[in-house]
């Protein structure tokens, strides 16, 4: 690309970050503002980082540099501020958002909680259903993991307490690319998002049932209720996200698709935000928690209960009665 077109596309990012650049340092900027800046300052990184590598004049590199170096100094000055927007997305903007989504997170939920639980109840009457949703081999694995005589619940072999680390991770890796596939699905115009919310709630459920029809169900259900408070709302919440992009593309109403795809990315995208850190709690939850066998059934279901209840009442309460987030 010319240096010519690249500054005519350019140019007004450039002269509005300048301007935030003024505000933050006399003091006149705040709120929303401060996460719009960390976004057009990676931005002006980039362009700086184009305008080197294709050799453009010192001049326009020059002015980049200046505004760069600026942008660094008011980024990590203002860093506590963006440590503050986080905790406030934890603490109210997160659960205001899931309400405000409440058609797509209600689709998504039913889609999702409805396959897993008729498929659970199906296989449960009728056993040999299990074989259409998991191979004989997966099955084999799932009835050794929770087997009531194993050693540690939920996992492949006889790992020790000192494993839980490894397993945290395990667990944060495969559950994220999870929900990431399912909000990804989202851009094949939702079609996506149904397959993998109906695909997985069909195999979660096909699990359920047979281990719970083999008489493994205490075992198996001691387990997952704890994590799975915060697992499986995550996958619902990121077939939402999915749901959102879907609805852009399908129904943009007045504006061009790119355009409604655009201002639906920004709350999806949170949504999947909320729905990591969930899954980064259910990770925590599985390794040290869900695995013990040293505590009696009772509490662990009066434990999942809680946590249930817990993440319930997070979605529907939290953040009333504060001004919506910026």
């Amino acid at each position: 690309m010319k240096q010519s077109l690249f500054e005519n596309r350019h140019q007004a990012t450039w002269q509005r970050f300048a301007q935030q650049l003024d505000a933050l340092e006399n003091g006149k900027t705040k709120g929303k503002a401060y996460t719009d800046f960390a976004a057009d300052y990676r931005q002006l990184c980039q362009h700086l980082a184009l305008a080197r590598e294709r050799g453009y004049s010192s001049h326009l590199v020059d002015q980049l540099q200046q505004l760069a170096m600026r942008g660094h100094q008011q980024f990590y000055r203002h860093r506590s501020h963006l440590g503050a927007q986080l905790i406030g997305f934890v603490l109210g903007g997160m659960p205001r958002l899931v309400r405000q989504e409440w058609r797509h997170v209600l689709a998504a939920s039913l889609l999702f909680f409805g396959s897993l639980i008729g498929m659970g109840v199906l296989v449960y009457l009728f056993p040999d259903l299990v074989y259409s949703m998991v191979s004989p081999e997966q099955v084999a694995s799932m009835e050794s993991m929770y087997d009531p005589d194993a050693r540690r619940l939920g996992r492949f072999g006889e790992r020790d307490a000192g494993d839980d680390w490894m397993m945290f991770g395990y667990y944060i890796m495969n559950n994220i690319g999870i929900a990431f596939q399912t909000f990804a699905g989202g851009l094949l115009f939702g079609l996506g998002s149904l397959f993998f919310l109906l695909f997985n709630g069909l195999m979660i459920g096909a699990v359920a049932g047979h281990l719970t029809q083999i008489g493994f169900g205490q075992t198996f259900w001691t387990f997952v209720i704890g994590h799975g408070a915060f697992e499986l709302t995550a996958i619902a919440l990121a077939g939402a996200a999915g749901f959102k992009l879907g609805a852009a593309l399908l129904a943009p109403g007045r504006l061009p698709r790119g355009e409604a795809l655009r201002l639906a990315a920004r709350p999806a995208v949170q949504l999947v935000a909320g729905a990591a850190l969930f899954l980064l709690v259910a990770a925590f939850v599985e390794a040290y928690w869900s695995s013990m066998t040293l505590t009696t059934p009772t509490v662990k279901y009066a434990v999942g209960g809680g946590l249930w209840l817990l993440v319930l009442g997070y979605l529907l309460f939290a953040g009333r009665g504060q001004h919506a987030p910026d």
